[in-house]
């Protein structure tokens, strides 16, 4: 098995594509960057913009629907609104901070060694007070609807056990994870040049999807602060209850997600053996 491995890596085609460099596990350094502070402000913003536009839509069609079944956007506008707004705001701040706007991406990412440990713990403290500032805007605008319907928290619904939303969190967030590595992998954009496809756009669409196969099992969170910010907001009893489940789930499905993408699909595994026996027989 060694053997092929070497001989693979000895006789394979150069590459048409550079991976960049692991991120360092501590990069104090960026500290003295306005790089790094910028990124954090465009990760607050985005999340604060996020959860906005989602949790007034979803209190907007608990108050059309209230006299009317069939009043509202209904599950499906609910779900084209979350995929929407990643779909914007990844494009607006991909280029900024990496348009993560979800702290179970990056953690995905920063196992896969993209950001250091500084960067991705900033990030998520961004995220999870822009996600509370976000839904206190909704509150503030909406303040008796929001009280009295529920408040956009993740909840398990009736009917699932504990156990079956923590599977649908995992699974759910595995194939969002999947799709921001698939997308942004640099191998796919040397490959695929030819296809004008953005980034966003199957990010977005794995948002959307997903969000109609899990709102009505706990409301669709894979996303941490997305859970959080109405968690604290509504401050109810059920949603803190539940809320362990918003955050194990996504981080576990990043971390599948993450190591399928890396060790299977890349190969990264098969590659680094190949390397280390090449330069010992060197």
């Amino acid at each position: 098995m060694s053997k092929e491995v070497s001989e693979e890596a000895e006789h394979a085609p150069p590459k048409d594509y550079t991976d960049p460099p692991p991120a360092p596990l501590l990069d104090v350094g960026e500290l003295r960057l306005w790089s790094f502070y910028r990124a954090l402000i465009a990760e607050f913003v985005a999340t604060l913009l996020f959860l906005y536009v989602t949790i007034a839509t979803v209190i907007g069609y608990k108050v059309q629907s209230q006299n009317d079944p069939c009043g509202g956007v209904g599950y499906l506008g609910i779900a084209w609104s979350f995929g929407g707004m990643i779909f914007i705001l990844v494009y607006c701040t991909a280029g900024i901070s990496g348009g993560h706007i979800n702290p179970a991406v990056t953690f995905g990412l920063f196992l896969a060694r993209k950001v250091s440990l500084l960067r991705a713990l900033t990030y998520m403290v961004a995220q999870c007070l822009g996600a509370i500032c976000g839904v206190g805007i909704v509150k503030g605008i909406m303040k008796h609807p929001y009280n009295s319907l529920g408040g956009g928290v993740n909840e398990v619904a009736s009917g699932y056990s504990k156990g079956t939303a923590l599977g649908a969190e995992i699974i759910g967030t595995f194939i969002l994870v999947y799709t921001v590595f698939s997308a942004t992998d640099p191998k796919r954009k040397a490959r695929d040049s030819h296809v004008p496809v953005l980034a966003p756009l199957p990010i977005g669409f794995a948002v959307f999807m997903v969000h109609l196969a899990t709102i009505p099992i706990t409301g669709t969170g894979i996303n941490p602060a997305r859970s959080l910010g109405p968690a604290v907001i509504y401050n109810n009893r059920k949603a803190w209850d539940d809320q362990w489940i918003f955050w194990v789930g996504p981080f576990l499905g990043a971390l599948a997600a993450a190591a399928y993408h890396q060790y299977i699909l890349r190969a990264a595994a098969i590659k680094a053996l190949g390397s280390f026996r090449s330069n010992t027989r060197n």
